[in-house]
């Protein structure tokens, strides 16, 4: 069963929010661990995988938009707002505003939720979700 992690940051920036989720998917690909990265629409994926290129000096982190065509190798992280793939169910970071789907196969969903009272009451529908299932949740305050 998963095990869910929220992350609470200080600010209500989304350029924040956004540059930290870069930095736990650095962190998951540096441990193997091939995230699937689940955004609410094209547009948010396509600012994260821009974001990838760019956050770090030197970083290079293999990574592509999903739109339903799986990639040719399955050690890149991927990022779409669509239904997670099979073999990405593992880790799951979640900057959509709703629960993933199917997570009975997923190790890890990691949620990132910055300080704005929009994101704050869609993360706590979630939590009462997982909370609802049995999942494991932990919550850790960032720089608080």
């Amino acid at each position: 069963m998963a095990e869910v992690s929220f992350y609470i940051l200080p600010s209500e920036s989304i350029q924040e929010r956004d540059e930290f989720a870069c930095k736990l998917i650095e962190k998951a690909y540096r441990n193997q661990s091939f995230c699937y990265v689940l955004t609410d629409n094209f547009e948010q994926s396509k600012l994260l995988d821009t974001l990838l290129w760019t956050f770090r000096a030197g970083s290079f982190i293999p990574h592509q938009i999903y739109t339903g065509q799986l990639p040719a190798i399955e050690k890149v992280i991927l990022i779409g707002s669509l239904e997670v793939p099979e073999q990405w169910k593992n880790t799951i970071i979640n900057l959509s505003s709703y629960c993933p789907n199917n997570i009975e196969h997923s190790e890890r969903i990691l949620e990132i939720l910055d300080n704005s009272e929009a994101t704050k009451t869609l993360g706590r529908q979630r939590y009462r979700h997982y909370q609802q299932a049995g999942i494991n949740i932990t919550t850790h305050k960032i720089g608080h």
